[in-house]
């Protein structure tokens, strides 16, 4: 039972999403995501704010999680995105830090760590 719970632990990562609003003039950001099990939001996040949000990710590596962000004021402008999702067993999933500007929504690329 030890040894069973040990290993899971391990597949038991924190992992999270960081949704950032860089939209001009003022332009509030709608936020709602989801998955299998979860949802969070809706939020409304202000001009240079962000909503950060943690998880675990389940055993089977198989956790996935939707978004949609609307664009205010009139919220008519939206898109929805994987805003994360583990790609093997090993994928420990990190933070997917997202920046919502006027041209689209991006995905902050973070260097890799090394390790000594």
């Amino acid at each position: 039972l030890f040894v069973c719970s040990l290993c899971l632990l391990g597949h038991v990562s924190s992992a999270g999403i960081r949704i950032g609003n860089e939209l001009k003039n003022k332009k509030l950001l709608w936020m709602r995501c989801y998955s299998k099990d979860d949802v969070i939001g809706p939020k409304i996040i202000p001009i240079g704010g962000h909503s950060f949000n943690y998880f675990g990710t389940n055993f089977w590596s198989t956790t996935r999680f939707m978004c949609t962000l609307r664009q205010g004021p009139n919220y008519r402008h939206h898109q929805n995105f994987t805003a994360f999702k583990l790609y093997s067993a090993s994928d420990d999933g990190g933070v997917w830090d997202w920046r919502a500007r006027e041209d689209g929504i991006y995905l902050k690329i973070r260097p890799e760590r090394h390790v000594n």
